[in-house]
């Protein structure tokens, strides 16, 4: 970028104190003496005459930079860096121990499980046979009732058709004493009766 001759001598009039000398001028703001050939207006970082001030301000400025990143920034940023890290690792040991409890619980949860359903089938398995021990002893002693209470009606039933056995005796004899007596109009004896009731029961 350049500037025009006018510009390069109307900044020299306002903002600068000149003085004259034999090869030309000489800026008090830099200290360099200028050619007549450089007041056409070459841009001042472009001077060639100037390139050692820059460049030792340049040294200077990177060496200020280089001193405030490693002293001030970069410790910052270290320090950051670190505690992100380290939060980081304590979230991943978080993570990782409820990760270790939840596992310990799923497995504890399970084991319990496994032991109800265990539990479970036992005593099932105990009812099951106590009813089964139950129903039989029940329904042996209900048939040992039942027997019981056919003995005694088969007893009964002997005793009675023994009683109705020895009483028909007596009422065929009855019978046939009024039978004899209606037909012939007389008396039999009872033992000619008992025989006859004998003789037709063989």
């Amino acid at each position: 970028m350049f500037v025009t001759a006018a510009y390069a001598q109307s900044t020299t009039t306002e903002g600068a104190v000149t003085h004259d000398a034999a090869a030309g001028e000489v800026h008090t703001e830099t200290g360099v003496a200028q050619e007549g050939g450089h007041g056409s207006g070459v841009f001042p970082p472009f001077d060639t005459s100037t390139f050692a001030s820059q460049l030792l301000w340049l040294a200077i400025t990177f060496g200020l930079f280089y001193l405030l990143m490693s002293k001030v920034v970069m410790p910052r940023i270290g320090g950051i860096l670190e505690t992100r890290n380290d939060t980081i690792a304590r979230d991943l040991d978080d993570a990782s121990r409820s990760k270790a409890e939840a596992d310990a619980a799923i497995a504890a949860y399970e084991q319990e499980l496994a032991a109800a359903k265990a539990k479970g089938n036992a005593i099932a398995s105990t009812a099951r046979e106590a009813a089964k021990t139950k129903a039989t002893a029940d329904r042996t002693a209900i048939e040992v009732s039942l027997n019981n209470k056919i003995s005694a009606a088969e007893a009964r039933i002997a005793d009675i058709k023994m009683k109705a056995m020895a009483d028909v005796g007596a009422i065929a004899e009855d019978t046939a004493t009024a039978v004899v007596e209606q037909l012939i109009g007389g008396k039999v004896s009872k033992a000619e009766i008992a025989s006859a009731v004998k003789a037709s029961a063989k």
